[in-house]
């Protein structure tokens, strides 16, 4: 697989079939490499995966991310190579431990340690039986990696690694604990309002989704945030830090950020200018395409 330097991130539950299908292609025709979709409480991600590969030509499709508690480590296994297999080898799997909240909460099952519980993962995928007709190549795995010692399992047992909602200065520290040669697929959200006080108010609404997450606030307060710039939706310091807002110039500039602070896929996820969550802004897609 050639992954390219852009792709797009970005929930597609709230459109039907049939237009996530058109917003896919149209992703394709604009010249971003990959669409990553998430896992959540919404549609299965590989069943929507072979959808979206079956109604493209050239896109890879990601898994940004498909929870490891959802599924045994041998079905995970061949769902990736079924999907590599039948899209000629455009599906990139992009997994993680999700957060407790999420597990047990909506879920009602046991979260483990986070580090171990996907290691021990890792290690059953890759002892699982396939007798399929298997991909014409190897198909590459990231984790959801943000501290350090899961950075370590994404280097040692991975393709690479998946930050979501971090920084460039984040992205540095992933890329010296991958080494020069892992895959460092960073998420960035994107606000196109050059005005401040109203690219903050759109971006405060995405982030108080997340600011309750313990695995994401804990990296927050690795990258030196403080608990109260978490409070609220997030401070000016936290909203400045984590997402790129601004004119066109300016975005592209933080995007550049991420690839020399050591990125090798950027794929951003554009907030509204509408306020509409579920909404793609396809006037910031258009304008920061390739």
């Amino acid at each position: 697989m050639q992954l390219g330097k852009l792709g797009v991130w970005y929930f597609l539950d709230g459109m039907p079939a049939k237009a996530a299908a058109e917003a896919a292609r149209r992703i394709e025709g604009l010249g971003y490499s990959a669409l990553w979709i998430p896992e959540t409480v919404g549609r299965d991600p590989f069943v929507h995966a072979s959808w979206l590969l079956a109604n493209t030509e050239r896109l890879v499709v990601a898994t940004g991310i498909a929870n490891i508690y959802h599924r045994e480590p041998g079905v995970m296994m061949a769902a990736q190579k079924t999907l590599a297999e039948q899209s000629g080898n455009r599906f990139l799997l992009g997994m993680g431990v999700s957060h407790k909240p999420m597990v047990e909460g909506v879920r009602g099952l046991e979260y483990g340690a986070p580090v171990p519980t996907m290691r021990s993962y890792l290690e059953k995928m890759a002892a699982s039986p396939y007798n399929a007709v298997p991909p014409s190549e190897a198909p590459p795995t990231v984790i959801a990696a943000l501290g350090p010692q899961m950075l370590k399992l994404a280097r040692n047992l991975c393709t690479g690694a998946h930050p979501y909602f971090s920084s460039p200065e984040h992205t540095k520290m992933a890329r010296e604990v991958l080494g020069p040669d892992k895959w460092l697929c960073v998420e960035q959200k994107v606000v196109l309002e050059a005005d401040a006080t109203k690219a903050r108010a759109l971006a405060r609404p995405v982030a108080s989704i997340y600011l309750g997450l313990p695995n994401y606030r804990n990296n927050w307060l690795r990258m030196g945030l403080t608990e109260a710039d978490l409070e609220n939706g997030g401070s000016d310091r936290f909203i400045d830090a984590t997402f790129a807002w601004g004119t066109v110039d300016q975005i592209k500039a933080r995007i550049q950020a991420h690839f020399d602070a050591g990125a090798s896929h950027v794929c951003i996820q554009p907030v509204n200018t509408n306020g509409k969550f579920g909404d793609l802004h396809w006037a910031a897609l258009e304008a920061l395409a390739a």
